[in-house]
């Protein structure tokens, strides 16, 4: 959806305003999205992740690969990760996925996955929240893809998703079981977890519940 070009030139800008702190998430996105305007567009995607990485080398300002990492959930876009950008940044991950993700990409690289995180003990309110965030994800083949290789299976993914897998996708519960599962992360080899807070209201930044959540996760990354 933007070209290697712009997207070398404006972390340029970027880091020229700001200093040396953005990193360039990149990703594949997904077929439903990429082929809504033009059916077909989405194909051969590592092909293409390739390609969209020799041009931020070659960009008149290149994006250093030391400044940049995947959205990798795959073995092939992993070692892709490994051998041309500073690591990965996962989405919809579980602690399994993270020890998969740093085995992949060695010791010295980037391992970033995201945790959704909700700060609600009522079970089923949880849950409900959780199937909420997750509904989009279940119609997109590459996380429904990953799933699978985590474990999961068709019934899983039936009626917005079983209790498994959303208690696998979303840390529920108050702040020390939600520590409980960062750590899980980090014993598993991540050097950053990037917290989503999920709550009804998500028109609105959450800063309520990082206020909560800040003292209980503060030393752990």
């Amino acid at each position: 959806m933007h070209s290697p070009e712009e997207t070398a030139a404006a972390h340029s800008r970027f880091t020229d305003l700001y200093g040396d702190r953005f990193m360039v998430g990149i990703g594949v996105s997904h077929a439903p999205l990429i082929d809504g305007d033009e059916v077909g567009r989405y194909r051969k995607p590592l092909a293409r992740m390739a390609e969209f990485l020799d041009a931020l080398d070659t960009a008149p300002i290149p994006l250093p690969r030391g400044r940049r990492v995947l959205a990798a959930l795959g073995p092939k876009m992993l070692e892709l990760a490994r051998t041309r950008t500073a690591g990965t940044h996962p989405y919809n991950v579980t602690p399994e996925h993270t020890a998969m993700a740093r085995e992949a990409i060695g010791p010295d690289g980037l391992v970033a996955p995201e945790q959704a995180v909700a700060l609600i003990t009522d079970a089923a309110k949880a849950r409900e929240l959780g199937r909420r965030a997750l509904a989009a994800y279940l119609t997109f083949p590459n996380y429904v893809n990953n799933f699978r290789r985590l474990g999961f299976d068709e019934d899983d993914f039936a009626n917005g998703g079983s209790d498994s897998l959303v208690d696998a996708m979303v840390a529920w519960g108050d702040e020390s079981t939600i520590r409980d599962r960062i750590d899980l992360h980090r014993a598993a080899g991540a050097d950053h977890v990037c917290i989503q807070v999920l709550t009804e209201e998500s028109s609105s930044l959450p800063l309520t519940e990082w206020r909560r959540l800040a003292p209980a996760l503060i030393d752990r990354g």
